[in-house]
């Protein structure tokens, strides 16, 4: 695949596991300013950002982006959550590391 394939790849990946397949329990259950009684929010969050690395691993063909995307996408979904940024500002955050990982693996040799 060329930039451009790749880059549409993590973009529509992002779309599935952002919004298609989210749900509304792992929304709102990753949500520390608004827990679910009984569910420790860091548990959907780890899950939900697992999904978004899985699939940048999966695209890429490189787990170490794979970790830094599930990373990342638990860190800005939390703060989203909290209240830190704004909705469009995560989002801009998300499709701005999809840029980076694709960089990163066709820039730094012996990544890809």
């Amino acid at each position: 695949m060329n930039c451009i394939e790749l880059l549409f790849a993590l973009l529509v990946a992002h779309a599935l596991a952002d919004y298609a397949w989210q749900g509304d329990f792992m929304a709102a259950a990753k949500n520390r300013a608004k827990p679910i009684p009984g569910v420790p929010f860091y548990q959907p969050l780890i899950s939900h950002s697992v999904i978004h690395g899985g699939f940048v691993a999966l695209i890429l063909l490189n787990p170490w982006l794979g970790l830094a995307e599930a990373i990342a996408h638990g860190l800005i979904d939390d703060a989203k959550c909290t209240g830190k940024i704004s909705f469009n500002a995560d989002q801009a955050l998300h499709v701005a590391c999809k840029i980076l990982w694709l960089a990163i693996a066709i820039l730094v040799p012996g990544l890809w």
